[in-house]
This record gives C-alpha cells, sequence and structure tokens, in this order.
C-alpha cells in the first residue's frame, strides 16, 4: 500500500480526513450510535499512516459528536441540539405559566428534560460574581447549582448566585423546587420585577472535570455563558454562570434593527 501525501492546499491531510468524518456524521452516513470505523480500517481507506487517523480523530472527538469508549473505540452520539431563543425564554408570560427557560426549551425541542441539584445553600461570593453582583468578594450569597438533562444525558452545569439580603426573606429560594417558573417567577411574586437579562458567551475547549461532568471526550468545545438578571430598580439580583456542551445548543438572537 502506498503513503498519500499527507498535507495539501485545504490544509493537512489529518484534517482533511476529520472534516470528512464530521461531514459523514452530520450528514446521517454515521447515525446515532454507530461505530466510528477502527484506526486500521481508516488507515486502509484513506492510505495513510497510524499517526495521521490518530490526530485527525482527535479532530472528530473535539468537534463533541463522538464520545470514545476505553476498549470499544469511538461512537456517534445522540445529541441533537435544543434551540436557545434569547428574545423569548425569559418572557413573563412563560413564568407565570408556570414554566421556567430551561424545561421550556425542552419542550419546544420535543426533549425530556429533567434538573438535578447539586447543592443549595451559603457560599463566599466568587470575584466575577461578587462584581457583577456589586458586593464584595467573599460576601455570603445564597448559591443554587444544578446539572441539566436532556433525554437522559447531561448537557449544562449552572451556577447561580443571590444576593443575600434579597433571598433570605424569600424561602421557596432555599428549596430544591422553587414552584413554577423557577427563581425568577419567586423573585418576581417578592416585588423585583425583572426589566432585562444580560448574556455574555464564550467558546472554548472543556477541561477534564467540565469534560467528565458533561460526559464530554477530553478538549470538546464548551459555552460558557455568564447571565444577570437586572430589575427594574436597577439590581443585579442574580448571577449565573453557566456552562454548555456547545454541540447541544443553537443559539437565536433577534435584534432590533430599529432605535
Amino acid at each position: 500500500m502506498g503513503t498519500a501525501v499527507e498535507g495539501g492546499r485545504s490544509g493537512p491531510r489529518y484534517v482533511q480526513i476529520a472534516d470528512e468524518i464530521v461531514r459523514q456524521i452530520r450528514a446521517g452516513v454515521l447515525k446515532p450510535g454507530d461505530m466510528v470505523p477502527s484506526e486500521s480500517e481508516l488507515v486502509e481507506r484513506y492510505g495513510v499512516s497510524g499517526g495521521t487517523i490518530r490526530k485527525a480523530m482527535v479532530e472528530v472527538r473535539a468537534s463533541g459528536l463522538v464520545e470514545t469508549r476505553h476498549g470499544k473505540g469511538s461512537i456517534v452520539k445522540d445529541r441533537p441540539p435544543v434551540r436557545h431563543r434569547s428574545s423569548d425564554r425569559f418572557r413573563r408570560s412563560l413564568r407565570q405559566g408556570g414554566k421556567a427557560a430551561y424545561l421550556a426549551e425542552s419542550v419546544q425541542s420535543g426533549a425530556t428534560a429533567k434538573v438535578s441539584v447539586l447543592y443549595i445553600g451559603p457560599m463566599e461570593a466568587p470575584e466575577d460574581a461578587a462584581r457583577r453582583l456589586g458586593v464584595p468578594i467573599g460576601t455570603q450569597v445564597l448559591a443554587r447549582r444544578r446539572l441539566y438533562f436532556r433525554n437522559g444525558t447531561p448537557v449544562e452545569t449552572a451556577s447561580s448566585y443571590l444576593p443575600w439580603d434579597v433571598v433570605k426573606e424569600i424561602p421557596e429560594l432555599f428549596a430544591e423546587n422553587p414552584g413554577g417558573g423557577g427563581i425568577y417567577a419567586r423573585l418576581e411574586d417578592h416585588g423585583h420585577e425583572f426589566a432585562e437579562f444580560v448574556e455574555t458567551l464564550q467558546a472554548r475547549p472543556a477541561s477534564k472535570v467540565e469534560a467528565s461532568e458533561l460526559a464530554l471526550s477530553p478538549g470538546a468545545p464548551v459555552v460558557h455563558l455568564i447571565r444577570e438578571a437586572r430589575t427594574t430598580a436597577g439590581l443585579v439580583v442574580e448571577v449565573c454562570d453557566t456552562l454548555m456542551a456547545a454541540d447541544q445548543f443553537v443559539f437565536e438572537y433577534r435584534i432590533p434593527a430599529a432605535d
């Protein structure tokens, strides 16, 4: 067997191979649950070295479309995307109808949602959350940490930080289930009317701990989102630090063209 040239005008050969495998997954040639061909099969197919195939599979795993199982190889994930609609996911009418944002999104996409509460209680405010809340670093806040599942697969972690002076008189916020509409509905019930939600997003590779928590391959892409919930009184009453599996979410924003 001859050795193919391992570079070209469209990039290194391993990148070309990775792109082709990813295209096959996205096109449904390789379906959820299918095994990606083995290294020896790919070496034979593409006429390249095992090292080139291993580099290609690093790129494929980084796409978030496959997971590697020890001793078995790589399998195509079943992770259809949820669509985020920033213009309507925090509508007051949804909260008043008893639907928190994540559950409302999941219903719209036809998915089964589950929320696992990891921690609720007092915590010293982390530096970034403290800055956004306008309190000194280390000030006691209420922390609510959750792990979200879609069709049984972990897709998102979220840690909310709320000012203690705001939440201490709202006992529902200390419960695993704060009631219909979630914590935003309870805050509005107690007079904290929301004016806007401001989100900052950054894409990056997952750390080892993050990848393990979200059942991702090491280095898979994630979206780190920070949200500030701002009231009509000008207060930030929640900072939510969220990490999402990038292959699970599509973000759709409505941006007015007029002033």
